[in-house]
């Protein structure tokens, strides 16, 4: 009687391991194959979005203390002078 109980868990194991394991290598070619949710989606698209913004602003930002520079620039040249 204890052998059977040793088969069937030995038994059992297997298989949910192999469920397991299948489960994890067919998500991951759904995934691969299809991509993310749309939900997924939706948000990668906001976050480029933002990133984009966020690009924009800073190139903005640069020119502006590009123009600082050279307006500190000139007053320090004009003291010397």
């Amino acid at each position: 009687m204890h052998g059977v109980w040793v088969i069937t868990v030995v038994f059992s194991g297997i298989v949910l391991a192999l469920s397991v394991v299948g489960g994890t290598f067919l998500m991951a070619l759904k995934i691969l194959k299809e991509g993310v949710s749309g939900k997924s989606k939706g948000l990668k698209n906001e976050e480029v979005l933002m990133i984009q913004e966020l690009y924009k602003g800073f190139q903005k930002m640069e020119k502006r203390i590009e123009v600082l520079e050279t307006i500190l620039l000139e007053r320090e040249n004009n003291r010397k002078y």
